[in-house]
């Protein structure tokens, strides 16, 4: 299922445009916040889909009534790109474990490239709820791999794939490369054009050196 949250009215649209505006951009706290408050929003709409069980809590005053996460999700990113959306996730699930992918691209002198794995931190993922993270989905090829790789971990009873802006070839290359269905699709926006060197029309520009400076 893919849910395409910039599709209903509310503030997330904002945070959306802030994050593509070119003048906010500028303001680096500022866009790493952004990302963190959308991450905040994700987190609060995918515990919608979780399962609780029912308890009881005490109070000052008597016992009342109410129900907590049956079981809490692991939380796994995209470094370093992926850091604030993750922490905004976090917030919301903050008793949840983590897991962390460091992928990069290995560009050839035809322009084109190939999306390595270079590390992995993961607790086990045996029948637990995966939260995957990637600010920006482009081919999809990195988000394929990276759970491709988390699943030497484990396989998760379900995955939540979540990016703020993805193209829409890389959302069907998602859905044609999943090794199973067992997975959720949740982004901030659709954008229709991947230029040849897989960058996302309109899009943003480069996440990670937007939010933590530009890299050699």
């Amino acid at each position: 299922m893919v849910h395409e949250l910039s599709r209903n009215n509310s503030i997330f649209n904002q945070y959306i445009s802030e994050i593509r505006d070119n003048g906010v951009q500028k303001d680096a706290l500022r866009f790493r916040r952004n990302l963190e408050r959308m991450g905040e929003i994700i987190a609060y709409e995918i515990s919608k889909q979780l399962e609780y069980s029912p308890v009881i809590t005490e109070t000052p005053l008597g016992e009342a009534e109410g129900a907590v996460l049956k079981q809490q999700p692991v939380l796994s990113t995209i470094l370093r790109a992926g850091l604030p959306l993750h922490t905004g996730m976090l917030n919301i699930f903050d008793k949840a474990q983590n897991a962390f992918v460091s992928a990069y691209r290995r560009h050839h002198k035809d322009n084109s490239f190939d999306i390595h794995i270079e590390y992995l931190s993961s607790p086990d993922l045996n029948g637990k709820v995966l939260i995957l993270s990637d600010p920006m989905l482009a081919t999809g090829s990195s988000m394929v791999l990276a759970y491709k790789a988390l699943l030497s971990k484990g396989r998760p009873a379900h995955t939540h794939i979540v990016s703020l802006i993805a193209s829409r070839e890389g959302v069907e290359y998602v859905k044609a490369n999943m090794p199973n269905n067992n997975y959720s699709l949740w982004l901030g926006a659709i954008d229709e054009e991947l230029t040849a060197h897989a960058y996302i029309v309109p899009g943003l520009g480069d996440a990670g050196d937007l939010a933590f400076g530009e890299k050699l």
